[in-house]
């Protein structure tokens, strides 16, 4: 994510947490800032979701994309999906 507003870490670590915080609430997922901790202007986040299909959890990412540009903090520059599957 790019984020807008941060002149500082700890102002960052407001915004991080405000969009995981709704993201966590909103959906059935589980978020964690996982990279670019020292840089104020730049989060990565890692999303986790358990579903029995990957269409499930390509609607509620989409739907994760939305609300971020949606709360105006941060636009999202970069996103990976990697699906495990377990039999």
């Amino acid at each position: 994510l790019h984020l807008h507003a941060p002149q500082n870490l700890k102002e960052k670590r407001s915004v991080v947490k405000r969009i995981i915080g709704r993201c966590r609430e909103r959906f059935p997922v589980s978020a964690a800032e996982v990279g670019s901790q020292d840089l104020w202007q730049r989060a990565e986040l890692g999303v986790c979701m358990v579903a029995t299909n990957e269409a499930d959890i390509q609607t509620v990412f989409s739907h994760i994309e939305d609300e971020i540009d949606r709360l105006a903090l941060a636009d999202v520059l970069d996103q990976d999906t990697e699906f495990l599957h377990y039999s």
